[in-house]
């Protein structure tokens, strides 16, 4: 339906020319800034963590390349969709870095494009490629956290 890059980006940036016309604090500047640090190395070391084990299991992190091999490995041990979270974890670092209230409130309607317009497109495609040994990977594996 649309890159999921694209997605996050252009939403965020809706959300922060929201943020320019009408500025809406979430948090205290500080408190925002310290906790949007946490999130932003928790959610890169999420990522950078996500397109190690893709790479390892031989298949391309982009999600308009094809996939090669289910990953089981590293964090997709706990989520099918670490990038997406990690994405979205740098997605809600960047709204706390800048103290932003809008990009936080189109960050809902955003994660429903990105669930039934590309993770339920993905995991279809999946299914149809890899069968069976998916479908025990998605019953032993929750989708998000």
């Amino acid at each position: 339906m649309v890159f999921p890059p694209v997605l996050f980006g252009a939403t965020l940036v809706a959300g922060l020319i929201l943020h320019w016309l009408r500025p809406v604090a979430v948090l205290p500047a500080l408190v925002a800034r310290l906790i949007g640090i946490m999130v932003l190395v928790a959610s890169g070391l999420l990522v950078r963590s996500a397109e190690a084990a893709m790479r390892r299991a031989g298949t391309d992190p982009r999600p308009d390349h094809p996939s090669l091999a289910i990953v089981t490995e590293g964090p997709f041990r706990f989520t099918r969709n670490p990038m997406y979270v990690g994405t979205t974890g740098l997605y809600v670092a960047v709204s706390l870095l800048v103290n932003a209230l809008w990009p936080l409130v189109l960050l809902l309607p955003m994660l429903a494009v990105l669930h039934w317009g590309v993770v339920r497109r993905e995991e279809r495609y999946l299914e149809g490629k890899f069968g069976e040994p998916y479908r025990l990977y998605r019953l032993r594996v929750r989708r998000w956290v």
